[in-house]
């Protein structure tokens, strides 16, 4: 089982659909899809600023801005599958559907070490591809990407969230972290090609 992260940025973005046809049709059965909070979470962040109020209530409200964008995601391809829990998700895939993950139970009561803007969806997914013992994750970004630049170079760099370094360490799958424009690359990888397709 694959865990793919698509970026918030991509939820207004051209591509996106391209992105939703190859999950849909070559990552039936295998693929589950963690989305990104986009245009909402960011008005999370906007309005956290403006009010001051704590992290706890911004984690969550972050939280159901990616449940909003899975809902989008499959009502742009219903071919999608929906799950809103963890426990779903196998009865997706087992159905030779793309699971799209709802994170309604990772809304918390109290704080953890979760609750913070340091880990964000980049690190939502990759703790989802531990807990599932996925077999690989491939988190998809808007932004151009530095294949020669390390998960702890591209942290530095704001590619990735302040959390996911610490939490790849020792990761028993690999991750690969592509451009939204790699499309043909990670067709290749779902074909189950060898081939290292460039941008």
């Amino acid at each position: 089982m694959w865990v793919v992260k698509l970026g918030g940025s991509l939820m207004a973005d051209p591509a996106l659909p391209n992105w939703l046809d190859l999950l849909a049709k070559l990552g039936g059965g295998r693929v589950t899809i963690v989305c990104g909070g986009g245009g909402l979470a960011d008005e999370v962040r906007r309005t956290q600023a403006l009010w001051q109020f704590n992290d706890l209530a911004a984690h969550n409200m972050a939280v159901l801005a990616m449940v909003q964008t899975g809902y989008q995601l499959h009502a742009m391809n219903p071919a999608l599958q929906l799950a809103a829990s963890k426990a779903e998700i196998a009865g997706v895939l087992h159905k030779g559907r793309a699971a799209i993950w709802l994170p309604f139970e990772l809304q918390r009561d109290a704080p953890d070490a979760r609750t913070n803007w340091d880990a964000t969806s980049d690190t939502i997914a990759l703790d989802l591809a531990h807990e599932l013992n996925a077999e690989r994750l491939v988190v998809i970004k808007s932004c151009e990407i530095d294949r020669s630049q390390t998960l702890a170079q591209l942290g530095a760099a704001g590619v990735l969230d302040e959390s996911f370094q610490g939490g790849a360490r020792g990761a028993a799958f690999p991750i690969e972290v592509m451009a939204k424009h790699e499309l043909p690359r990670m067709r290749s990888l779902l074909l189950g090609g060898t081939r290292d397709l460039g941008g």
